[in-house]
């Protein structure tokens, strides 16, 4: 289990495993990691476990998320990673898991916006019928919510670095990924593009509108659950939102973020 081990002037204050799925980190005292110092904002930065990857999201915080030295607004934690807020430092280790996926960084995904639907890449030659949707169609004006995936990519490969992104995509363990799952798609139900498409090819997908309200969809081997990210309010399944914890999606289950409607169901 990967865990934080806090620190200020070099003297180790506490470690903190990473148990949850979601830790926060703030000076509020409901934090799940409370850092009682005037340059840490209430709810600072968010820490999100899924498998055996962890992802850090800076918060809109006043002082920013630095991380080995440069600020941060996401970031794919690595083995020595040192998050620093203010004059403390949060140490981030992880145990090596055996055929993990070693990202660098966020792998950049799409971010559609209103009137501009981009047009999907072309397939590779050598396999044509394989390629993943590129793109869902773009969301209300009044209320966009862009959805964004990637396609799949081998494994064994690392994932480039391309710094900071709007949304991030990770791939989990490559034992999740080779789980015999059911292949599942969202489909958006508003919005000028409503009835669009996305197939969930990727064991993490993220969805929703950075700033607002985010999500992320991941692909276990015991089905497909969705994980609060970010945002006040907790995106409903079939009308009611979900718990902090990881929420099960069934067959045509509606998912409402961001004034934007979509539905998870599985391929026939």
């Amino acid at each position: 289990m990967a865990k934080l081990i806090l620190s200020m002037d070099g003297l180790v204050l506490k470690e903190i495993p990473l148990s949850k799925e979601r830790t926060t980190i703030g000076r509020k005292p409901h934090n799940d990691i409370q850092i009682d110092n005037l340059a840490v904002s209430g709810e600072h930065a968010v820490i999100v476990t899924i498998l055996a990857d962890s992802f850090l999201e800076d918060l809109g915080s006043t002082n920013g998320t630095f991380v080995n030295g440069k600020t941060v607004k996401k970031h794919f934690l690595q083995n020595n990673d040192v998050i620093e807020l203010g004059k403390y430092k949060l140490k981030y280790m992880a145990e090596a898991v055996p055929g993990a996926s070693k990202a660098a960084d966020f792998e950049k995904t799409m971010v559609l916006r209103p009137g501009a639907a981009r047009k999907p890449p072309e397939a590779p030659a050598a396999a044509p019928a394989a390629a993943a949707p590129a793109h869902v169609a773009t969301m209300p004006a009044a209320a966009p919510a862009p959805v964004s995936a990637a396609a799949p990519a081998a494994p064994a490969a690392a994932a480039k670095s391309h710094g900071d992104t709007q949304v991030g995509v990770t791939a989990a363990s490559v034992a999740a990924a080779a789980a015999p799952v059911r292949h599942a798609m969202l489909k958006l139900m508003s919005g000028a593009g409503a009835g669009k498409e996305l197939e969930l090819v990727k064991p993490l997908t993220t969805l929703g509108k950075p700033g607002v309200q985010v999500a992320v969809i991941t692909r276990r081997p015991q089905g497909f659950f969705i994980t609060h990210v970010e945002g006040a309010n907790k995106p409903s399944v079939n009308g009611k939102p979900i718990e902090v914890q990881a929420h099960a999606l069934n067959d045509h289950d509606v998912i409402e973020l961001a004034g934007v409607k979509v539905e998870f169901f599985f391929k026939t």
